[in-house]
């Protein structure tokens, strides 16, 4: 088994962190820069910061965020929001960020995605999607899960798989905060039509639902993050008892 990533999520929102519940209801959650320190030193695999109203706000994620950052962790990290061109992606790369996700500038124009792929590497390229479960059909949803749309959760995965993508980080709004666990049969379908790394996100409540969406979503990695920022999960802990049932982890 190939090792499965343990990822925190920083949602980013007026230079603090923050968290809410099914995307809404946010409540402060401290300094990512401090934030992501403390969680490389836990054992934390990779970090993702995400400026959620950079969208809505029609502004770029702050480059001075991702230099903080880079200064303070030896871990990858990907930064997201408001990501819309190979100007943007290269300036935070050259701040020290590892890879880019994109979300509704790749909806709205999926030649991006081939456009970051051919000029950074798929590995760089990460197509964040947030979808929701209604009536038994997922769909895609932009600006911070603000603006439903018809598009098809698994076909535009696939599409953007297509067009370059190096991995798919997909967020259930149905299960965003709700600690019930993973969307793992939406997961596991997408492990079976993808060839690229899926990292699980939105549920994460207790350790048995990290081992479930390792065994039953068949996903890469999970990212969760009011567990961590509020102390109620360990990271080392976390890896130490995925471990012992069976998991592959870094410790």
């Amino acid at each position: 088994m190939l090792t499965k990533r343990i990822i925190p999520c920083l949602d980013i929102k007026n230079g603090r962190t923050v968290k809410g519940v099914n995307f809404v209801e946010l409540r402060d959650a401290g300094d990512p820069v401090e934030l992501a320190r403390a969680y490389a030193e836990q054992g934390a695999d990779e970090l993702v910061f995400l400026d959620i109203s950079a969208t809505l706000e029609e502004r770029q994620t702050t480059l001075e965020m991702a230099l903080h950052v880079a200064e303070q962790v030896d871990i990858p990290f990907t930064v997201g929001g408001g990501i819309s061109s190979i100007k943007h992606v290269d300036d935070l790369l050259h701040c020290g960020a590892d890879k880019v996700s994109v979300n509704s500038s790749a909806v709205k124009r999926p030649e991006l995605v081939e456009e970051l792929a051919k000029k950074f590497g798929s590995q760089c390229v990460v197509v964040a999607i947030d979808a929701k479960n209604i009536n038994d059909q997922w769909k895609v949803h932009l600006a911070g899960g603000t603006l439903p749309t018809e598009i098809d959760l698994f076909q535009w995965a696939k599409q953007v798989e297509d067009l370059g993508a190096g991995e798919i980080l997909f967020t259930s709004m149905n299960h965003d905060g709700t600690k019930n666990g993973f969307a793992n049969e939406a997961l596991a379908q997408l492990s079976d039509t993808l060839n690229i790394p899926i990292i699980a996100s939105g549920g994460a409540g207790t350790v048995q639902h990290f081992a479930d969406t390792f065994f039953y979503g068949k996903a890469d990695a999970a990212l969760a993050a009011s567990v961590f920022h509020y102390g109620e999960i360990d990271i080392l802990d976390l890896k130490k008892e995925l471990k012992e049932k069976g998991i592959s982890v870094r410790i």
